[in-house]
């Protein structure tokens, strides 16, 4: 049966959002980064089945930038989602995919065989973008608590960052990855990173929000050309008990958040979004809901948020971390913030 023009776009979905019309990043490689993604963590909450499922439902409606991880546990599920689209006429450039590299595969002859394993259950000739997920090599098990620690955990260490780092590179040459980047790292982190580097990094993943907007990274990283990816654009109410403080505060019940998503009667998490995109991120939200990861969507497209209420906005920044990263510690009596070098120093072992 011959594929419709209206299925090539949407892939079967009538009330989706044209993705033509969705804006783009333009990396110096001419590549098109969709300014918004449908992010793959379930969040220990949902099944790789049920992330799958939704993964179909939002190429269904128009998403084309998916953020997957080997960690997640569900790339073959995905895997066969995007085969089933590309059976139905999708094209393989039209879609971004990104993956990451996990925390025990930084070891040189371990990089490689992972980003194939990731090929292999994604059922990708290549990806779009590979990250290292961590800058540290310590493993945690699934679904432990903040207080579970790594035996063999070990602080950063540029040097062996970097013998990392060089295997992404060979993954470029290899062309088995079109771009690679980093996640969860910080600004001196990265200095050293963009001093060393053959193959620059063109994005970088971290937590952005309205109530921890990171406005010093964001600018280093505006201004490095790399470009932000935000994951927990709302405030990851669904995130696991481990990433829960005393003290996290509601993005999506925020008085100016709430404010604004009634005069564009929507829901607060389209707000949290819309801002995202307009400041010049890339938010991955998930969902497993149809009409949320539909209006996540739609928020891209849809009207603006105006230039007071961009700066009501960036008023509200509460400097709220909410995934602390307590798990990769490497010591003892550790405070989290020594994960991300809050004096602008890389924290000694």
């Amino acid at each position: 049966m011959a594929v419709t023009q209206k299925e090539r776009i949407f892939t079967g979905d009538p009330d989706g959002v044209d993705p033509d019309k969705v804006p783009k990043k333009v990396l110096k490689s001419g590549a098109k980064l969709p300014c918004i993604g449908m992010g793959t963590f379930g969040s220990d909450r949902f099944s790789a089945e049920s992330v799958a499922e939704a993964v179909k439902g939002a190429i269904a409606v128009g998403y084309r930038h998916i953020d997957c991880a080997s960690v997640y546990g569900n790339e073959a599920n995905i895997g066969a989602v995007l085969r089933g689209v590309r059976g139905k006429g999708l094209k393989r450039e039209e879609l971004w995919i990104t993956s990451k590299l996990w925390n025990d595969k930084h070891g040189e002859k371990d990089v490689i065989p992972s980003c194939e394993q990731s090929l292999k259950d994604l059922q990708l000739d290549y990806l779009d973008l590979y990250l290292i997920h961590w800058p540290f090599p310590n493993f945690h098990a699934k679904g432990v608590d903040v207080t579970s620690r790594d035996p063999d955990a070990k602080s950063y260490i540029h040097e062996n960052y970097m013998k990392t780092w060089r295997q992404l590179e060979k993954l470029v040459e290899m062309s088995l990855v079109k771009h690679i980047g980093t996640s969860n790292m910080t600004i001196p982190k990265l200095k050293l990173l963009l001093r060393d580097a053959e193959i620059k990094p063109v994005c970088n993943e971290l937590e952005l929000h309205p109530h921890f907007q990171q406005p010093e990274f964001f600018k280093f990283l505006l201004d490095n050309d790399i470009i932000p990816i935000g994951f927990s654009p709302i405030g990851s109410p669904l995130r696991p008990e481990r990433d829960r403080s005393d003290g996290d505060t509601i993005d999506i019940e925020d008085p100016v958040i709430v404010k604004i998503a009634r005069r564009l009667n929507v829901h607060p998490a389209v707000v949290c979004v819309k801002w995202a995109i307009q400041r010049g991120q890339v938010p991955i939200p998930f969902s497993v809901n149809r009409n949320e990861y539909l209006a996540n969507l739609r928020s891209a497209v849809s009207t603006p948020i105006t230039q007071e209420e961009m700066k009501e906005i960036a008023g509200i920044d509460k400097n709220c971390r909410l995934i602390k990263g307590q798990v990769f510690l490497w010591k003892l009596n550790q405070s989290w913030e020594d994960l991300w070098d809050p004096n602008g120093e890389i924290t000694p072992p």
